[in-house]
């Protein structure tokens, strides 16, 4: 098992998607490198009032600790008590113009170290992404799910529509009962494949990632908008804030392990509102959202 090998790849990755941003944009980002006293430490990647996005965050973490906090230990409970190690890119870009969809990624790398010489190290891969758009287009949502596809395909067949399912599954605020976005594809605890090729499979989402975004980023950024569109924009926002704060494991892991606040919830868009029981009108862009896009629906 090479963590030397993830390590590299997931820097490398950073690097690549940040300097594809910065070229759509125009702007560079702020490169925050930090330390965790615990051990361990990442750099954070950060553009805010930029010409295409209004925030993009790249996070890349390797940390260290001695106890997995609750978070990790559920799905596993044999490892709890257990030093542990975990690294992984993340990243959300919150786009100015509400044509563009919100869009996450976050792939990683976990390990349990064995406490004792007849025990194992418990290891596994996890990832995926998923798009969030305010208004919807089939094209982009059947180009992004196609896109996650092709990635899965080459290992096998069944596992994109296993991991769409479970991006369904996840990325769904169960109090609102509606999905966050459009899904996506979504893996944890992987393993089945050993480690090359469990490796091999987190590379290629990994790589995928811009073929399935930047078509649609180049394909809507510059289309006209008004303040009725910005301020939907907003108010769906407070889903993603929402979703974030209640359910995402990467967050609850990242506070209950004493990790960098700055960088956890920097995936948080910088303008969000809520209404009282606010509905869209009928026949509305704005109601088609809910209609023709939030529903479980096979895209590919």
């Amino acid at each position: 098992m090479n963590t030397s090998a993830v390590l590299e790849y997931l820097q490398g990755l950073q690097n690549r998607i940040v300097q594809a941003l910065e070229v759509v944009d125009g702007k560079t980002f702020l490169h925050d490198s930090w330390n965790r006293p615990e051990g361990g430490g990442g750099t954070s990647c950060l553009l805010e009032d930029g010409n295409v996005f209004e925030r993009a965050g790249v996070g890349f973490s390797h940390v260290l600790g001695n106890k997995l906090p609750p978070a990790a230990t559920v799905a596993h409970p044999e490892a709890a008590g257990r030093a542990w190690e975990a690294m992984g890119v993340s990243l959300v870009f919150h786009p100015r113009n509400p044509y563009v969809s919100t869009v996450h990624m976050n792939i990683r790398f976990f390990v349990a170290k064995a406490n004792t010489d007849t025990e194992n190290d418990i290891w596994w891969f996890g990832g995926g992404m998923d798009l969030t758009p305010y208004y919807g287009f089939e094209e982009d949502c059947e180009h992004f799910h196609r896109t996650n596809k092709n990635a899965l395909d080459a290992f096998d067949t069944s596992y994109y529509p296993k991991f769409k399912k479970q991006c369904d599954e996840y990325f769904y605020l169960k109090h609102r009962k509606e999905p966050r976005g459009i899904g996506g594809i979504f893996f944890d605890d992987f393993n089945e494949l050993g480690f090359e090729q469990s490796f091999a499979l987190q590379r290629a989402v990994g790589e995928s990632f811009l073929q399935a975004y930047l078509p649609i980023l180049q394909r809507r950024k510059d289309t006209p908008y008004t303040e009725k569109e910005r301020d939907f924009q907003a108010y769906r926002r407070g889903r993603y804030v929402e979703f974030n704060l209640v359910y995402d494991r990467g967050t609850l892991f990242g506070l209950q392990s004493n990790g960098r606040t700055e960088s956890i919830l920097m995936s948080m868009p910088p303008i969000v509102k809520w209404r009282y029981d606010w509905k869209p009108e009928n026949g509305s862009p704005e109601a088609k959202l809910y209609t023709d896009f939030l529903t479980d629906k096979n895209w590919v």
